[in-house]
């Protein structure tokens, strides 16, 4: 059964939340394929791996080059299946909803207010399908998160 964490950005942008999800995978002794069809957000995140947290960078790559497959954190612009570092975590970190998602054990799907209609309709979706477990997540205003409604 895949488990789906849906993340509402209402505070920080993805590209600051992101690190610390890829934090507690890795310490967990499992591999993340991020996922975004933009070049522009695949840099920004690439850049928040390197830069976020000056003492504890997160060893990361990109899709398609040599090293792929050694890389604990991947980062692409399409769910290539399998994914191409073994990973069974995967965060749509652009919002969007990509049903081949579900064949990682654990999805994180990242959204912000400009897709939130999109989340509603995919929340909507996998709730009323079986063998998958959907939680939802919110950000206050200090910036703790806590799951809820």
């Amino acid at each position: 059964m895949a488990r789906v964490d849906f993340y509402r950005l209402t505070r920080d942008p993805v590209e600051r939340v992101l690190p610390a999800v890829a934090t507690r995978i890795l310490a967990g002794g499992d591999r993340l394929l991020v996922v975004a069809e933009s070049a522009m957000q695949r840099q920004a995140i690439d850049e928040a791996l390197w830069t976020l947290q000056p003492a504890s960078f997160l060893p990361h790559g990109a899709a398609g080059t040599p090293d792929e497959a050694i890389e604990p954190i991947l980062i692409a612009g399409t769910p290539a299946l399998p994914a191409a570092n073994g990973a069974r975590h995967a965060a749509l970190a652009d919002g969007v909803w990509r049903e081949e998602a579900l064949t990682f054990d654990r999805v994180f799907l990242f959204f912000d207010n400009s897709r939130i209609d999109d989340a509603r309709a995919t929340w909507r979706k996998l709730g009323a399908a079986d063998g998958t477990e959907i939680h939802f997540w919110k950000q206050d205003d200090r910036g703790r998160w806590s799951e809820g409604p």
